[in-house]
């Protein structure tokens, strides 16, 4: 039997050793808690590592015949080649998050790979167009069979936003022509573009972590006809107009996609380049050709602080 005086004494013991009991299934849970919330960051923390190519292998390979072209100081997006030799670039690209170097507008220039001098020609834009907030980034060229006059399609982010500008080449003026604006809810972060048509052309949207789609936009209607990349970044398309390859920079492939009558897009094969692909070019003889970081680290951070630093690509 307890005595009398001592039964306070037991339930304020035991009231104790409850209360140790649930301080420790606290300390218990927090720390699975805590352990969980470990293995989440340690494993999201390589799995960037292993998207950023953060450990890629970087080897100098200086070939002979690459020169530097002068006047093309503040960047060249993306670039296509007509085939008279002439390259049309876009230049001065401002994008949100990343440093540029200089607060003066894009331009597109023309280039005359035949002429060895290989000076650019900025190309003038005619009236009717907001120069002042031109911002190019992703190009492509469409020659109309009717009259072989060459459209030029330029993916513009006028004040962050993102639009589909449509000029016509006039070569002998050195000047370009606006024809139409394209704006859409779809085109939300557009970053290439492969024109099909006068008025018709695939783009992709480049937003990170988001399922990015690829829309196939015509005169009538707009699209989704595919989706599933990390990140789509250029985009071209095969000779015979049968294939689009597609960059996924993030998964480090080039998609093959077999384009179908109703224009959608079935997947064919993913190849593995072991890099941060981005722009492609495709020449007549199918070859596939594409600049490409071999690691985010290294892409973006030595030549974005100082501009004459080099930009370590490899070409694929």
């Amino acid at each position: 039997m307890l005595q009398r005086g001592s039964s306070g004494h037991t339930v304020r013991s035991l009231f104790k050793a409850v209360k140790c009991m649930s301080n420790m299934g606290r300390l218990i849970v927090s720390g699975i808690v805590l352990a969980v919330l470990a293995v989440l960051i340690g494993n999201r923390f390589f799995e960037l590592k292993r998207i950023a190519l953060v450990d890629g292998e970087l080897r100098q390979n200086h070939l002979p015949n690459c020169q530097h072209i002068k006047g093309l100081e503040y960047g060249s997006e993306d670039l296509q080649i007509l085939p008279n030799g002439l390259a049309i670039i876009s230049t001065g690209l401002k994008y949100p998050g990343m440093p540029f170097f200089s607060d003066g507008p894009g331009k597109i220039f023309m280039l005359d790979l035949e002429d060895e001098r290989l000076k650019p020609v900025e190309l003038r834009i005619g009236r009717g167009f907001d120069i002042t907030s031109f911002n190019p980034h992703g190009i492509s060229i469409y020659t109309d069979e009717k009259d072989q006059s060459v459209h030029l399609f330029v993916v513009n982010h006028p004040e962050g936003k993102s639009q589909v500008e449509i000029f016509k080449l006039v070569q002998e003026e050195n000047a370009i022509m606006h024809l139409k604006t394209i704006q859409h809810e779809f085109l939300h972060s557009v970053n290439d573009i492969v024109a099909v048509g006068p008025e018709s052309f695939y783009a992709t949207n480049d937003h990170y972590f988001t399922n990015t789609m690829l829309r196939d936009l015509g005169p009538e209607e707009v699209k989704e006809v595919a989706s599933g990349f990390y990140s789509a970044n250029g985009i071209n398309i095969s000779p015979d107009n049968k294939y689009l390859y597609v960059s996924d920079i993030m998964d480090h492939a080039f998609k093959v996609m077999e384009i179908q009558e109703n224009k959608t897009l079935h997947h064919v094969k993913s190849v593995p380049v072991g890099s941060l692909c981005d722009n492609i070019e495709v020449d007549p003889e199918t070859a596939i050709r594409s600049s490409s970081a071999m690691s985010v680290i290294q892409d973006f951070t030595p030549h974005e602080i100082k501009a004459t630093a080099a930009t370590p690509l490899r070409a694929i």
